[in-house]
């Protein structure tokens, strides 16, 4: 970590306790983490999975519940990628590790036409690794450092272009019923992480896989919302605050809602009233 001056310092500290406290949150409300875990944390290189783990490490000494912490970093086997730094890190910080090598480079570049978006295909492969690698270690949950501002990205992305009223949860059972992917960061702002890593000087990595791809549909939803929380500060509080707060009823999904019985749960609810109405007018 940098050397800070003492207002710099101060800044620092609320800052931290502000994210600790927000990841301490979620992990409480969603019940994420439970007594004798086992909690992979994915490491990618970024600014989002350092900050997840310095976190996670920090609530472990004051968490309630006991759970271990396992840092886990894929190799993607990407040209340049510098594979000394993560290890050096981590044997630094005094977290074990495994680094997981896996060749999905050249299976994107062989799949994906030069100038489409590699990321879909990617984050698949990646995913797959990592969930076997969860099973290989025995771990009982898998930590992503995906932030607020992730989950609401892809709540439009699937708006706008999925069709699905749908995001990322804070936490997840796989498709399979093998793991429980868990999102620490749920509640906190990506401003906010951005400018921990940089005080912290976590040694990122970038990821040169796909490049800057400018014209990703996540990229333009993310200035989108930039802009909206421009023009309307606390937009983005109140659409997250949405998420939470969700009335079935008033939507239109039929598998999510008993529109088809709703008549015959009419009928049961005004017997329901007669019933109690005669009881009181005539009590036994």
């Amino acid at each position: 970590m940098q050397e800070l001056l003492p207002k710099a310092k101060k800044e620092f500290n609320k800052l931290q306790k502000r994210l600790r406290r927000q990841a301490g949150q979620a992990i409480a409300d969603f019940n994420m983490i439970q007594e004798g875990d086992k909690v992979m944390v994915c490491l990618s290189g970024g600014k989002d999975s350092f900050t997840l783990l310095h976190l996670l490490m920090g609530l472990q000494k004051s968490a309630p519940v006991r759970f271990e912490l396992i840092a886990v970093n894929l190799d993607q086997k990407q040209p340049g990628f510098p594979e000394h730094i993560l290890p050096a890190y981590l044997a630094e910080l005094g977290v074990p590790f495994h680094i997981l090598e896996k060749d999905t480079y050249s299976i994107v570049k062989e799949i994906i036409p030069e100038g489409k978006t590699t990321c879909g295909l990617c984050s698949r492969l990646r995913r797959g690794s990592l969930y076997g690698f969860a099973e290989e270690i025995g771990a009982t949950k898998i930590a992503l450092g995906h932030h607020r501002d992730d989950l609401l990205e892809t709540l439009f992305l699937n708006l706008f272009f999925g069709g699905s009223l749908k995001a990322m949860p804070p936490k997840l059972l796989s498709d399979d019923g093998k793991n429980v992917v868990i999102r620490p960061l749920a509640y906190c702002k990506e401003k906010d992480i951005a400018t921990f890593a940089q005080m912290m000087d976590f040694p990122i990595i970038p990821c040169n896989l796909c490049g800057s791809q400018e014209n990703l549909q996540r990229q333009v939803i993310k200035e989108m919302l930039q802009e909206w929380d421009k023009q309307f500060p606390g937009r983005s509080e109140t659409i997250f605050n949405a998420m939470q707060n969700v009335a079935p009823s008033q939507l239109a999904d039929r598998n999510l809602f008993d529109f088809v019985g709703l008549e015959a749960k009419q009928k049961a609810q005004l017997a329901q009233r007669i019933q109690l109405v005669d009881a009181f007018s005539h009590p036994a």
